[in-house]
Protein backbone atom coordinates (compact mmCIF):
# COMPACT_ATOMS: atom_id res chain seq x y z
CA UNK A 1 0.00 0.00 0.00
CA UNK A 2 0.85 3.42 -0.73
CA UNK A 3 1.01 6.34 1.10
CA UNK A 4 2.21 9.94 0.49
CA UNK A 5 5.67 10.47 1.15
CA UNK A 6 5.22 12.55 4.09
CA UNK A 7 3.96 10.74 6.08
CA UNK A 8 6.09 7.66 5.57
CA UNK A 9 8.13 7.22 8.34
CA UNK A 10 5.76 9.25 10.66
CA UNK A 11 4.08 7.39 14.25
CA UNK A 12 0.86 7.27 15.48
CA UNK A 13 0.34 9.08 19.01
CA UNK A 14 1.25 6.75 21.32
CA UNK A 15 -0.99 7.08 24.63
CA UNK A 16 0.32 6.23 27.72
CA UNK A 17 -1.12 3.42 30.11
CA UNK A 18 -4.80 3.72 31.64
CA UNK A 19 -4.98 3.20 34.96
CA UNK A 20 -6.89 -0.32 34.40
CA UNK A 21 -4.11 -1.16 32.76
CA UNK A 22 -1.53 -0.80 35.23
CA UNK A 23 -3.74 -1.84 38.08
CA UNK A 24 -3.82 -5.42 36.60
CA UNK A 25 -0.09 -5.52 35.11
CA UNK A 26 1.03 -4.69 38.59
CA UNK A 27 -1.70 -5.42 40.58
CA UNK A 28 -2.21 -2.44 42.90
CA UNK A 29 -5.46 -1.68 44.71
CA UNK A 30 -5.47 2.10 43.10
CA UNK A 31 -3.70 3.95 40.24
CA UNK A 32 -4.14 7.58 39.94
CA UNK A 33 -3.16 9.35 36.48
CA UNK A 34 -1.31 12.70 36.70
CA UNK A 35 0.62 12.19 32.99
CA UNK A 36 -1.87 14.15 30.36
CA UNK A 37 -2.79 17.11 32.62
CA UNK A 38 -6.61 16.62 32.81
CA UNK A 39 -8.83 18.14 35.71
CA UNK A 40 -8.06 15.86 38.74
CA UNK A 41 -11.75 17.18 39.55
CA UNK A 42 -13.30 16.32 36.75
CA UNK A 43 -15.74 18.08 34.66
CA UNK A 44 -19.17 20.26 36.43
CA UNK A 45 -22.01 18.12 37.70
CA UNK A 46 -23.84 19.66 34.83
CA UNK A 47 -21.97 18.35 32.02
CA UNK A 48 -23.48 14.87 32.79
CA UNK A 49 -27.02 16.48 32.96
CA UNK A 50 -26.31 17.86 29.35
CA UNK A 51 -24.64 15.10 28.14
CA UNK A 52 -27.55 12.87 29.10
CA UNK A 53 -30.56 14.92 27.85
CA UNK A 54 -28.49 15.17 24.36
CA UNK A 55 -28.96 11.49 23.85
CA UNK A 56 -32.43 11.86 23.16
CA UNK A 57 -31.73 13.04 19.72
CA UNK A 58 -28.45 10.71 19.28
CA UNK A 59 -29.95 9.39 15.75
CA UNK A 60 -29.90 12.96 14.66
CA UNK A 61 -26.58 14.71 12.81
CA UNK A 62 -25.27 17.32 15.17
CA UNK A 63 -25.64 21.35 14.41
CA UNK A 64 -22.93 21.61 12.14
CA UNK A 65 -21.94 24.99 13.37
CA UNK A 66 -22.43 24.71 16.81
CA UNK A 67 -24.42 27.35 17.49
CA UNK A 68 -25.75 27.15 20.46
CA UNK A 69 -22.19 26.67 21.98
CA UNK A 70 -21.22 29.39 19.35
CA UNK A 71 -23.03 31.88 21.00
CA UNK A 72 -22.28 31.54 24.77
CA UNK A 73 -18.72 31.33 23.89
CA UNK A 74 -18.58 34.54 21.65
CA UNK A 75 -20.57 36.32 23.98
CA UNK A 76 -17.92 35.54 27.24
CA UNK A 77 -15.36 36.42 25.04
CA UNK A 78 -16.28 39.53 23.73
CA UNK A 79 -16.52 38.39 19.98
CA UNK A 80 -18.72 37.90 17.12
CA UNK A 81 -19.84 34.71 16.60
CA UNK A 82 -17.89 34.15 12.91
CA UNK A 83 -14.87 35.01 14.68
CA UNK A 84 -14.68 31.53 16.22
CA UNK A 85 -14.43 27.60 14.59
CA UNK A 86 -14.47 24.76 16.77
CA UNK A 87 -13.13 21.37 16.57
CA UNK A 88 -13.12 18.24 17.87
CA UNK A 89 -10.49 19.47 20.38
CA UNK A 90 -7.69 22.51 19.47
CA UNK A 91 -5.88 19.59 18.05
CA UNK A 92 -8.31 19.42 15.32
CA UNK A 93 -7.80 22.94 14.62
CA UNK A 94 -4.58 23.29 14.23
CA UNK A 95 -5.05 20.17 11.66
CA UNK A 96 -7.43 22.32 9.95
CA UNK A 97 -5.53 25.34 9.56
CA UNK A 98 -2.40 23.28 8.29
CA UNK A 99 -5.22 21.53 5.72
CA UNK A 100 -5.88 24.86 5.13
CA UNK A 101 -3.24 26.87 4.44
CA UNK A 102 0.30 24.52 4.00
CA UNK A 103 2.11 22.97 1.13
CA UNK A 104 5.26 21.25 -0.04
CA UNK A 105 7.54 23.59 0.26
CA UNK A 106 6.40 26.26 2.51
CA UNK A 107 7.63 25.68 6.73
CA UNK A 108 6.55 26.65 9.76
CA UNK A 109 8.37 27.85 12.74
CA UNK A 110 8.14 26.46 16.29
CA UNK A 111 9.93 25.97 19.76
CA UNK A 112 11.25 22.81 20.84
CA UNK A 113 10.28 20.99 23.32
CA UNK A 114 6.99 21.98 22.53
CA UNK A 115 3.19 20.74 21.58
CA UNK A 116 4.23 18.12 19.40
CA UNK A 117 0.99 18.11 16.81
CA UNK A 118 2.37 20.98 15.26
CA UNK A 119 5.34 19.49 13.69
CA UNK A 120 3.05 16.22 13.42
CA UNK A 121 0.75 18.07 10.79
CA UNK A 122 3.19 20.33 8.91
CA UNK A 123 5.18 17.15 7.94
CA UNK A 124 1.71 15.33 6.86
CA UNK A 125 1.15 18.71 4.43
CA UNK A 126 4.66 18.50 3.33
CA UNK A 127 5.74 21.45 4.76
CA UNK A 128 9.34 21.73 6.53
CA UNK A 129 9.52 22.31 10.41
CA UNK A 130 11.83 25.08 11.90
CA UNK A 131 12.59 24.55 15.35
CA UNK A 132 14.04 26.49 17.79
CA UNK A 133 15.29 25.27 21.19
CA UNK A 134 14.08 26.88 24.26
CA UNK A 135 15.84 28.99 26.53
CA UNK A 136 15.63 27.76 30.07
CA UNK A 137 12.68 26.39 28.93
CA UNK A 138 10.95 29.45 27.76
CA UNK A 139 10.38 30.64 23.95
CA UNK A 140 13.17 32.07 22.14
CA UNK A 141 10.97 34.56 20.30
CA UNK A 142 13.65 36.60 18.61
CA UNK A 143 14.93 33.72 17.61
CA UNK A 144 12.11 32.11 16.24
CA UNK A 145 11.27 35.32 14.42
CA UNK A 146 14.57 35.68 12.26
CA UNK A 147 13.53 31.80 11.27
CA UNK A 148 10.75 33.36 9.47
CA UNK A 149 11.14 33.52 5.81
CA UNK A 150 9.55 33.86 2.63
CA UNK A 151 8.15 30.10 2.71
CA UNK A 152 7.05 31.00 6.46
CA UNK A 153 2.87 30.50 6.83
CA UNK A 154 2.63 29.75 10.19
CA UNK A 155 4.31 30.52 13.53
CA UNK A 156 3.42 28.61 16.58
CA UNK A 157 3.68 29.77 19.90
CA UNK A 158 2.71 27.52 22.81
CA UNK A 159 1.59 30.05 25.83
CA UNK A 160 1.92 28.15 28.65
CA UNK A 161 4.55 25.88 26.73
CA UNK A 162 3.52 22.15 27.04
CA UNK A 163 5.66 20.31 27.90
CA UNK A 164 7.71 23.20 30.31
CA UNK A 165 4.62 24.84 31.62
CA UNK A 166 6.46 28.30 31.53
CA UNK A 167 4.77 31.53 29.40
CA UNK A 168 5.56 34.15 27.19
CA UNK A 169 4.93 37.73 28.38
CA UNK A 170 2.29 40.26 27.38
CA UNK A 171 5.21 42.71 26.02
CA UNK A 172 7.66 40.01 24.87
CA UNK A 173 4.16 38.92 22.81
CA UNK A 174 3.49 42.37 21.20
CA UNK A 175 6.84 42.96 20.45
CA UNK A 176 7.31 39.52 18.49
CA UNK A 177 3.85 40.07 16.95
CA UNK A 178 5.50 43.47 15.59
CA UNK A 179 8.25 41.66 13.96
CA UNK A 180 5.96 38.83 11.93
CA UNK A 181 4.51 39.66 8.55
CA UNK A 182 1.19 40.25 8.23
CA UNK A 183 0.77 37.03 5.37
CA UNK A 184 2.38 34.51 8.03
CA UNK A 185 0.12 33.24 10.82
CA UNK A 186 0.66 33.64 14.41
CA UNK A 187 -0.80 30.93 16.46
CA UNK A 188 -1.20 31.55 20.18
CA UNK A 189 -1.73 27.78 21.45
CA UNK A 190 -3.39 28.40 24.95
CA UNK A 191 -5.11 25.14 26.11
CA UNK A 192 -3.90 26.02 29.58
CA UNK A 193 -4.96 29.91 29.73
CA UNK A 194 -7.62 29.32 32.73
CA UNK A 195 -4.97 28.31 34.98
CA UNK A 196 -2.58 31.60 33.99
CA UNK A 197 -2.34 33.29 37.86
CA UNK A 198 0.48 35.98 36.39
CA UNK A 199 -0.55 39.45 35.77
CA UNK A 200 2.25 39.13 32.70
CA UNK A 201 0.40 37.44 30.40
CA UNK A 202 -0.52 38.36 26.45
CA UNK A 203 -4.54 39.67 25.98
CA UNK A 204 -4.45 38.13 23.30
CA UNK A 205 -7.94 38.38 22.02
CA UNK A 206 -7.96 42.22 22.68
CA UNK A 207 -5.24 41.83 19.79
CA UNK A 208 -6.95 40.33 16.71
CA UNK A 209 -8.07 43.52 15.35
CA UNK A 210 -4.52 44.65 15.29
CA UNK A 211 -3.15 41.49 13.85
CA UNK A 212 -5.69 39.72 11.67
CA UNK A 213 -2.83 37.45 11.10
CA UNK A 214 -3.39 36.21 14.71
CA UNK A 215 -4.98 32.45 16.13
CA UNK A 216 -5.77 31.84 19.26
CA UNK A 217 -6.71 28.43 20.64
CA UNK A 218 -8.27 27.57 23.50
CA UNK A 219 -10.05 24.08 24.45
CA UNK A 220 -12.49 22.26 26.98
CA UNK A 221 -10.39 19.67 27.48
CA UNK A 222 -7.86 21.28 30.44
CA UNK A 223 -9.60 23.37 33.24
CA UNK A 224 -13.30 22.83 31.82
CA UNK A 225 -12.55 18.80 32.61
CA UNK A 226 -14.15 17.56 29.73
CA UNK A 227 -11.09 15.82 27.59
CA UNK A 228 -13.33 12.73 26.60
CA UNK A 229 -15.60 14.73 24.43
CA UNK A 230 -12.85 16.60 22.37
CA UNK A 231 -13.63 20.13 21.82
CA UNK A 232 -11.85 22.98 21.39
CA UNK A 233 -12.00 26.31 19.34
CA UNK A 234 -9.71 28.95 17.14
CA UNK A 235 -10.51 32.85 17.46
CA UNK A 236 -9.39 35.43 14.90
CA UNK A 237 -10.43 37.80 12.52
CA UNK A 238 -13.34 37.10 10.55
CA UNK A 239 -11.61 36.63 6.90
CA UNK A 240 -9.14 34.24 8.60
CA UNK A 241 -11.69 32.26 10.03
CA UNK A 242 -13.49 32.05 6.82
CA UNK A 243 -10.13 31.36 4.95
CA UNK A 244 -9.69 28.18 6.59
CA UNK A 245 -13.19 27.02 7.52
CA UNK A 246 -13.39 24.59 4.30
CA UNK A 247 -10.83 22.58 5.78
CA UNK A 248 -13.33 21.36 8.51
CA UNK A 249 -14.98 18.31 8.27
CA UNK A 250 -18.40 18.29 8.43
CA UNK A 251 -20.66 17.80 11.99
CA UNK A 252 -17.13 17.88 13.65
CA UNK A 253 -18.24 18.39 17.13
CA UNK A 254 -21.26 15.94 18.30
CA UNK A 255 -23.75 16.80 20.30
CA UNK A 256 -23.00 15.55 23.16
CA UNK A 257 -19.71 17.23 23.26
CA UNK A 258 -21.56 20.00 22.55
CA UNK A 259 -23.94 19.95 25.60
CA UNK A 260 -21.37 19.62 27.49
CA UNK A 261 -19.47 21.74 26.36
CA UNK A 262 -21.97 24.26 27.02
CA UNK A 263 -22.56 23.46 30.64
CA UNK A 264 -19.34 23.33 31.63
CA UNK A 265 -18.73 26.87 30.22
CA UNK A 266 -21.67 28.34 31.92
CA UNK A 267 -20.59 26.60 35.37
CA UNK A 268 -18.18 29.51 36.28
CA UNK A 269 -17.89 28.64 40.37
CA UNK A 270 -16.47 25.41 39.04
CA UNK A 271 -14.15 26.45 37.23
CA UNK A 272 -13.13 29.05 39.67
CA UNK A 273 -12.53 26.72 42.08
CA UNK A 274 -10.78 24.76 40.14
CA UNK A 275 -8.86 27.06 38.95
CA UNK A 276 -8.22 27.67 42.58
CA UNK A 277 -7.23 24.60 43.53
CA UNK A 278 -4.66 24.26 40.72
CA UNK A 279 -2.73 27.40 41.83
CA UNK A 280 -2.83 26.84 45.91
CA UNK A 281 -1.43 22.90 44.51
CA UNK A 282 1.21 24.64 42.00
CA UNK A 283 2.70 26.65 44.82
CA UNK A 284 2.87 23.69 47.60
CA UNK A 285 4.53 21.59 44.40
CA UNK A 286 6.89 24.30 43.60
CA UNK A 287 8.18 25.12 47.07
CA UNK A 288 8.34 20.84 47.64
CA UNK A 289 11.16 21.68 44.92
CA UNK A 290 12.91 24.37 46.13
CA UNK A 291 13.10 22.76 49.67
CA UNK A 292 14.02 19.31 48.26
CA UNK A 293 16.73 21.30 45.92
CA UNK A 294 14.59 19.65 42.75
CA UNK A 295 15.10 21.66 39.69
CA UNK A 296 11.53 22.56 37.88
CA UNK A 297 10.68 25.06 35.16
CA UNK A 298 8.43 27.53 36.98
CA UNK A 299 4.77 26.69 35.80
CA UNK A 300 1.35 29.07 34.74
CA UNK A 301 -0.46 25.58 33.82
CA UNK A 302 -1.78 22.75 35.73
CA UNK A 303 1.49 20.44 35.70
CA UNK A 304 5.16 20.52 36.48
CA UNK A 305 8.03 19.64 34.58
CA UNK A 306 11.00 18.63 37.25
CA UNK A 307 13.59 16.47 38.21
CA UNK A 308 15.39 14.42 41.08
CA UNK A 309 18.25 14.48 38.81
CA UNK A 310 17.93 10.88 37.79
CA UNK A 311 16.60 9.07 34.47
CA UNK A 312 13.12 10.31 33.49
CA UNK A 313 12.31 6.87 32.90
CA UNK A 314 13.53 5.65 36.03
CA UNK A 315 11.29 8.14 38.18
CA UNK A 316 8.32 7.04 35.78
CA UNK A 317 9.03 2.90 36.60
CA UNK A 318 9.02 4.26 40.66
CA UNK A 319 6.03 6.27 40.63
CA UNK A 320 4.35 3.95 38.52
CA UNK A 321 5.16 0.65 40.44
CA UNK A 322 3.75 2.89 43.39
CA UNK A 323 0.57 3.86 41.70
CA UNK A 324 1.09 6.85 40.04
CA UNK A 325 0.88 7.13 36.08
CA UNK A 326 3.14 10.74 34.83
CA UNK A 327 4.89 11.38 31.82
CA UNK A 328 8.73 10.52 31.37
CA UNK A 329 10.51 13.38 30.15
CA UNK A 330 12.76 11.36 28.08
CA UNK A 331 10.41 11.10 25.59
CA UNK A 332 9.45 15.05 25.68
CA UNK A 333 13.29 16.34 24.96
CA UNK A 334 13.88 16.49 28.76
CA UNK A 335 15.93 13.34 29.90
CA UNK A 336 15.83 13.82 33.09
CA UNK A 337 12.89 15.10 34.17
CA UNK A 338 8.84 14.17 34.29
CA UNK A 339 6.17 16.02 33.99
CA UNK A 340 3.15 15.20 36.49
CA UNK A 341 -0.28 16.68 36.80
CA UNK A 342 -1.02 18.39 39.65
CA UNK A 343 -3.66 16.27 41.46
CA UNK A 344 -5.95 16.69 44.66
CA UNK A 345 -3.59 17.67 47.20
CA UNK A 346 -3.71 14.03 49.09
CA UNK A 347 -2.16 12.22 46.04
CA UNK A 348 0.16 15.33 45.36
CA UNK A 349 1.12 14.77 49.12
CA UNK A 350 1.83 10.86 48.34
CA UNK A 351 3.97 11.58 45.01
CA UNK A 352 6.16 13.94 46.77
CA UNK A 353 6.50 11.12 49.39
CA UNK A 354 7.54 8.59 46.87
CA UNK A 355 10.39 11.28 45.23
CA UNK A 356 11.64 11.45 48.42
CA UNK A 357 11.60 7.88 48.60
CA UNK A 358 13.64 7.19 45.95
CA UNK A 359 16.01 9.82 46.01
CA UNK A 360 17.16 7.73 49.16
CA UNK A 361 16.79 4.92 47.43
CA UNK A 362 19.56 6.13 45.57
CA UNK A 363 21.11 7.52 47.89
CA UNK A 364 21.38 4.13 49.39
CA UNK A 365 19.62 5.56 52.44
CA UNK A 366 17.30 3.45 54.72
Amino acid sequence: MQVKPSVRGLKPYQPGKTPEQVREELGLERVVKLASNENPYGASPEVAKAVTESLVNVAVYPDGAARALRKETASRLGVQDNQLLFGNGSDEVILILCRAVLEHGDNIVTAWPTFPQYRHNAVIEGAEVKEVPLQEGFHDLQAMASEVDSRTKIVFVCNPNNPSGTHTGADEFRAFMKQIPEDVIVVSDEAYKEYVDTDDYPDTLSMIDEYPNLLVLRTFSKAYGIASLRVGYGVGNVELIAAVEPGREPFNTNSAAQAGALAALKDVQFLDRCVSSNSAEKRKFEQFCEENGFHYYPSQANFILMSVDLPGGDVFDHLQRNGFIVRNGEALGFPRHVRITFGRPEDNDRIQEELLALRQEEAGVD
